[in-house]
Formats: C-alpha cells, sequence, structure tokens
C-alpha cells in the first residue's frame, strides 16, 4: 500500500503570499531549487538555516550558519573515524542583525566573528566553503573546500505545511562532489572528488516546540553515486515528506511516512528506519559515534542526538530497482528543540 502522490513543482514559487503566510502554490516538492524564500513578519518565529556535512575519507566535517530570528548560532565540528578524535566549536550571537541570510538555496551566506569565520560563497554553479578558527580544540583550524552542483543532478526541495502560518521549507541536496583540504594543527586532510558533501538548507516558520528525525547517506557505493534522506516525525501527517533516493544524480522520491525505532535510553544501539505502508525502505543503522549538543538558554532549549555510523539493509526505487546496502557510512539524528 503507497500513499498518495505529493505534487510537484515545476516552475519558480514563492514561499510566503503578500502576509508572510504559506503560498499554497508551494505546498509540494521539486527536483531543482524553485523555492523563493521570502520569508516575513512572524516575529521571533522565523527559522533559518545553512548546515553543510561533507564526509571525507577520514573525517567528517561540518559548517552551519543558522539564525533563529532573535539570534545567530554558528557552528562547527569534525570527527577523525579511526580515532574518534572529536570537537565542536558554537558561536551564539544574539539578535545577530549582522547576519543576513540567503532567500535562495544556492546563494552566498557568511559569518565573521573574532573567534570564527564561516564563508559559503556560491559561484558559477559551485559553492566555495572557508572555516577558519585559531583555537579549535587547542589547534589552529583552516577549511578550505570547493563543493561542486552537477548541472544535471536532481535535489530535494519540499515544503512541509502544518498550517497557514507554520510551515518549513527544506532543501535536501545530496552527492555533491567536494575537492579541497581540511588543516587542524599539523594534520592536513585532502577531499577528492569522491567525497560528497550534503546541504541542509531551511527555511520557515516554527512552532514553539518540534521534534524531528533525520536520517542520510551520502557515498560513492559500488561504483555508483548512493543518497539517502529520510525524515521522520516533523512531517508526519502533513502529506508530505522529505523522503527519497538519490542515485547517479536522479531524485526517487518516496510518498509515504518513514518510521523511525531507536532507545532513546541508549542512542548508541541500533536504530530501524522502515516506510511505513510498504517494504520499500528496510534499513539498521549502527551507530559507532555520537555527537550530543546542547542548548540551555532563555529562549533556547535544544538536545541533539546525531550518530555516525553504518546503513544495511535495502531500499527500493520509484522504478522498481531493488538496491541491498553493506555497511554505507551515513548520519542518523534526533533533535528535540524549545526555541
Amino acid at each position: 500500500m503507497k500513499q498518495h502522490g505529493e505534487r510537484e513543482i515545476t516552475i519558480p514559487t514563492n514561499l510566503c503570499d503578500a502576509k508572510g503566510n504559506i503560498n499554497p502554490a508551494a505546498i509540494g516538492f521539486a527536483r531543482k531549487p524553485l523555492i523563493h524564500s521570502n520569508l516575513s513578519g512572524h516575529f521571533m518565529r522565523k527559522k533559518k538555516w545553512n548546515y553543510w556535512c561533507i564526509y571525507g575519507e577520514e573525517i567528517l566535517f561540518s559548517a552551519t550558519i543558522s539564525h533563529l530570528d532573535y539570534a545567530a548560532v554558528c557552528f562547527v565540528y569534525f570527527l577523525e573515524y579511526e580515532t574518534q578524535r572529536y570537537f565542536e566549536k558554537t558561536i551564539t550571537v544574539p539578535i545577530g542583525k549582522s547576519i543576513k541570510m540567503s532567500e535562495q538555496v544556492l546563494e552566498t551566506v557568511k559569518f565573521n566573528s573574532k573567534d570564527l569565520t564561516i564563508q559559503i560563497s556560491y559561484l558559477d554553479g559551485k559553492t566555495y566553503l572557508s572555516v577558519i578558527c585559531d583555537d579549535f580544540d587547542g589547534d589552529p583550524l583552516h577549511a578550505d573546500l570547493t563543493i561542486q552542483h552537477p548541472e544535471d543532478d536532481e535535489s530535494l526541495n519540499v515544503v512541509i505545511p502544518w498550517n497557514r502560518k507554520t510551515f518549513q521549507f527544506t532543501a535536501k541536496h545530496h552527492l555533491l562532489p567536494t575537492t579541497g583540504s581540511v588543516k587542524l594543527g599539523q594534520r592536513h586532510y585532502a577531499f577528492n572528488e569522491d567525497c560528497y558533501a550534503v546541504l541542509d538548507y531551511g527555511r520557515g516558520v516554527w512552532p514553539r516546540k518540534a521534534t524531528w528525525n533525520w536520517g542520510m547517506a551520502s557515498q560513492l557505493y559500488k561504483g555508483r553515486r548512493l543518497g539517502l534522506n529520510f525524515g521522520g516525525q516533523w512531517t508526519d501527517g502533513t502529506g508530505m515528506t522529505e523522503n527519497a533516493i538519490f542515485v547517479d544524480g536522479r531524485m526517487h522520491k518516496i510518498h509515504e511516512d518513514v518510521l523511525f525505532s531507536y532507545n532513546r535510553e541508549n542512542f548508541m544501539q541500533p536504530w530501524h528506519v522502515k516506510t511505513k505502508f510498504s517494504d520499500d525502505i528496510e534499513l539498521t543503522f549502527t551507530p559507532f559515534f555520537e555527537r550530543i549538543a546542547k542548548t540551555d538558554a532563555k529562549l533556547i532549549q535544544s538536545e541533539v542526538h546525531q550518530m555516525v555510523g553504518y546503513y544495511n539493509g535495502y531500499v527500493t526505487t520509484d522504478d522498481g530497482e531493488h538496491i541491498a546496502i553493506t555497511q554505507l557510512l551515513g548520519c542518523i539524528e534526533e533533535h528535540v528543540a524549545k526555541w
């Protein structure tokens, strides 16, 4: 049994109407970043972020610029797979007026402070990601990465409606070839074009409390470019999902909810991911590392358990291909926010 198909958007569309509420014509998904994030009004409730996760051969590297309407929160983290050396640096700027978040998915966004600089510059089909931090776990950090956006590749761009006044546009762009380097102290980590970046771009008007799951992977797997993107809880009951499989640049949209089963008392136990009605997705995720990020401020309470590990099982594309998956590196998370 499969749910009804979601509406596909094929022309540029504004996310919001003149009052700042959701534009009904924007509800749906697109294979290209066609949604214009013209957010306005809704004081204190608008949430905007550009999150990047890059899978290197030796390390996972991530940088984020976000704005929660009353503060900008920017963070960078680094995980070396073999040694499990891990460090995360977060800078919070109250009000954050100096940070201008883009209205298009592929557009330049910058953050500068005395402790951390993140520059996400988009030009001619490439994103140039630069991160500079003089004291990152006691060492200087300098990341200089070039991320390609292959012209013919499809991406997931979806608008999730909770109601007219609360909604989210998310763009999940997978399998973006990444070259360059991350230097941390005396260590130098090189990236080649078989290393892939994932972009999570979010723009929306959120309720005060929210919980979500997100599972993803983006790897060269048995000679094919394979990406997974699954979301849970936050999209349930909206008629829309952020679920998709990417194979060699083509997106296979999954039109049904995906269920996440895991032990909240021990996030390091295996997680299970499956489609709600069909058997199109059947995966077990086994973590080897747990990232915990907690914020407890007056306005913001947030707790993230992001696991790094391996997917095993199978997925089925929308044209019926059954893809067996063994030890596919990826991430999975639970995020609980009061913001």
